[in-house]
């Protein structure tokens, strides 16, 4: 079993979106796949209309046994969220080990899953901490923009000290571009300087701008469902084949 904690404090990235996508292309390759949206925000949950649960990732903080994941369909379940959580950074501040939680939630599940994908929230805050120390690997999304870019070197100085101190098994996995647009110079240029810091853990696959991406969501469906001849069901597609070969 996997665990992949996707994950940028910078907001508007794309990563709730390409939690969905990779967790349902990974379902579609024949893998069994759970999502935990561990965002307060609950986009997660909503995009896949696992809104309603009675019992969600706070419950779990708060009693970490007897996880009952919302089967989306098969292969793909989700650990979903609620508003609830934000309360959750303040309730377990003062607990030993409490950037163990997430992790001790993952080992009650035993070996049910082939890969677990945790949609971290906006902010390197103790949730996004306890999903690096749960994690195999961190995957950031981030947008071809400039403002984005400079929050790069803050998120992998988390990750070392996370590796250094918490869990000494933590890699970044792979870095890929969202809402890419190939006709701008700027784009381009971050893509460019993105790679220079990231060497080879830049995918080669970018996910442009699409409606269809923005629409999906408001259907509870994952881009495959929606519309799976478009060109972002094909770029997740192969994006998710680049993220096997990073991981394996």
């Amino acid at each position: 079993m996997k665990v992949l904690a996707v994950s940028n404090h910078k907001g508007g990235v794309g990563k709730t979106t390409s939690t969905v996508n990779i967790g349902a292309a990974l379902s579609k390759k024949g893998f069994k796949v759970l999502l935990i949206d561990l965002d307060p925000q609950a986009n997660l949950s909503q995009s896949l209309n696992v809104s309603q649960s009675s019992l969600t990732i706070y419950d779990y903080i708060k009693n970490p046994k007897n996880i009952m994941p919302v089967q989306v369909r098969t292969g793909l379940f989700v650990i979903p969220s609620s508003l609830d959580l934000s309360a959750a950074e303040v309730e377990i501040s003062s607990e030993p080990g409490r950037e163990y939680i997430v992790k001790e939630i993952i080992s009650n599940l035993g070996t049910k899953f082939d890969f677990i994908l945790i949609d971290c929230p906006p902010s390197l805050s103790v949730l996004t901490i306890n999903a690096f120390t749960a994690a195999n690997f961190v995957i950031i999304p981030m947008q071809a923009e400039y403002l984005p870019l400079r929050g790069l070197a803050k998120l992998t100085e988390v990750i070392s000290k996370i590796k250094a101190r918490l869990n000494p098994h933590l890699e970044i996995g792979c870095v890929f571009l969202t809402k890419f647009d190939n006709r701008k110079i700027l784009n381009r240029d971050i893509a460019e300087s993105v790679k220079g810091f990231f060497g080879d853990k830049l995918l080669k696959t970018y996910i442009s701008t699409s409606i269809a991406l923005a629409e999906a969501p408001s259907q509870g469906m994952d881009i495959f469902m929606y519309s799976h001849t478009s060109k972002p069901a094909n770029e997740y597609d192969k994006l998710t084949a680049e993220v096997l070969e990073k991981i394996s």
